[in-house]
């Protein structure tokens, strides 16, 4: 029998200074039976760092189609913003670059980041429309108290500082620009 995805509710408000916007968002989510609660955060955090109106969250992991993790797309189609998470492989983000006008990249996962990068950094440089962070492990860990199914989040960021928080629990996050 397989198992069936969990769903999330999170009402998330989002102040980025950074990048003059402003906005609340209704957002559901379902967490596929392999993802792990710390992704579901690093999911979070970046359709907050990207948020618009026309952001969406695609099928993810359920997908089996050449789909972005998150993306933002014109009404003709055109993908403006393609973003994913993790380690992504160099040919699934070549991939990408020639879809979108911009790709981002939001990795995490500690030390095997470092491995990662220093294994992909030459390869990803020709990459003009590619811009990689790197999400600090300690933070995300910190950000697993704010799980909940139904969630109420505030999210300020400024100067490239996040700040993320619920009624309990404030979490602050400084993503290490690895590539702009």
């Amino acid at each position: 029998m397989a198992l069936k995805s969990t769903i999330y509710k999170v009402k998330l408000n989002i102040a980025d200074m950074d990048r003059g916007y402003y906005g609340d968002h209704q957002l559901t989510l379902a967490q596929h039976p392999s993802e792990t609660d710390l992704r579901l955060m690093v999911r979070i955090l970046a359709f907050a760092l990207n948020a618009s109106d026309s952001l969406t969250f695609t099928k993810g992991l359920s997908s089996e189609e050449d789909e972005a993790e998150l993306w933002d797309r014109s009404l003709s189609g055109e993908i403006a913003l393609w973003v994913e998470f993790g380690q992504a492989d160099e040919k699934w983000l070549r991939k990408a670059c020639g879809r979108a006008q911009k790709v981002h990249l939001y990795c995490y996962g500690g030390r095997s980041t470092d491995v990662w990068w220093q294994q992909q950094q030459a390869a990803l440089q020709r990459y003009q429309n590619l811009s990689i962070w790197q999400l600090p492990e300690d933070s995300l860990q910190a950000c697993l108290e704010l799980v909940q199914r139904q969630m109420e989040l505030q999210c300020s960021i400024t100067e490239g500082q996040i700040w993320l928080s619920d009624s309990s629990h404030n979490v602050h996050l400084q993503p290490e620009l690895l590539k702009e």
